[in-house]
């Protein structure tokens, strides 16, 4: 977790909760991996303006203080320099908050790797533009397909980087929330498609359609149910996915980011999944490695696993 990023603070954790700050903003929610840890300040805990009363995500809801709406708290996530996104707090009955601050650094990562390639599509200008919309050969755009794209940090990472991103997601009330970001960001005119649709359906059109993407990115969760009732299990339909990612992507991206926090599902895990669903065997390996949010006094929360690809 960078220190870099003022609008957001991991303040405490412990006895299966963490204590944050969002902006001017402070929740206290569940975390299932803070269970066993003991808070180092239970004097800071009173400061809270949102409190979610459950025990565990989706048990309780929230007490907010009085007036306090997720729209009033808008975080500026710094991404390079002079370049960040908005994104406003939802207070969800599942106990989010909209954004997942772990995905922090993920996403300055996308926003390096596409301007990186963005030279390389420069170079390229005027030859049609292999991505889900044409730009009539004027200008080469890196494309970026983000699936279980939620509130769109991501998407908005690469869009402020200067690609061409489709956005998925099966939720309609996400999707929205991502597009009131992009507004807030300043992005509502920039190449972004938003789609409600289950993430395995869509690409299974796309790849009938021949499109091919530069980037792909997702974090799929454990389970849920796509617009059309679609069943969604990670360890069961996570193989299918990647095989047609691999499809879309000609078993060639330009960077790959896969990002997960099911339980039984490590480092080494979500890098084989890569590697068996897009790269082989033979291919270079992805960089994985845990999510991390860090207090000031240098406590660890886990918070998730990821694989980068390229290393």
């Amino acid at each position: 977790m960078s220190d870099d990023w003022p609008d957001y603070e991991l303040i405490d954790f412990g006895d299966g909760r963490k204590l944050e700050r969002f902006g001017r903003v402070v929740v206290d929610r569940p975390a299932p991996a803070a269970e066993g840890a003991r808070k180092a300040d239970p004097a800071a805990w009173k400061q809270a303006d949102g409190v979610y009363t459950g025990a565990r995500v989706g048990d309780g809801k929230w007490k907010l203080a009085d007036g306090l709406k997720g729209s009033d708290a808008a975080v500026s996530a710094p991404i390079a320099a002079g370049s960040s996104f908005q994104m406003q707090l939802e207070f969800t009955p599942a106990g989010q908050v909209g954004l997942f601050p772990e995905q922090f650094e993920n996403w300055r990562w996308i926003a390096e790797w596409v301007g990186r390639i963005g030279t390389g599509k420069q170079e390229l200008r005027g030859a049609p533009t292999p991505g889900p919309s044409s730009t009539g050969g004027e200008e080469q755009l890196p494309t970026v397909l983000n699936l279980f794209g939620y509130a769109g940090g991501s998407t908005l990472a690469a869009a402020c980087a200067g690609a061409e991103v489709t956005h998925v997601d099966a939720s309609k009330p996400s999707v929205q929330l991502a597009r009131q970001n992009a507004e807030l960001s300043g992005l509502e005119e920039a190449p972004i498609r938003w789609i409600v649709e289950d993430a395995v359906r869509y690409c299974q059109r796309e790849v009938k359609r021949g499109r091919r993407y530069d980037a792909v990115v997702l974090d799929p969760p454990s389970f849920g149910h796509g617009p059309k009732g679609e069943q969604w299990k990670l360890t069961r339909d996570l193989p299918k996915l990647l095989g047609l990612i691999a499809e879309l992507v000609d078993g060639r991206p330009k960077f790959l980011l896969a990002t997960c926090h099911t339980p039984g599902v490590g480092p080494a895990e979500i890098g084989a999944y890569l590697a068996d669903g897009v790269f082989g065997a033979c291919g270079q390996p992805a960089n994985t490695g845990e999510h991390s949010l860090v207090t000031h006094d240098g406590r660890r929360l886990e918070s998730g696993v990821y694989a980068r690809w390229p290393r």
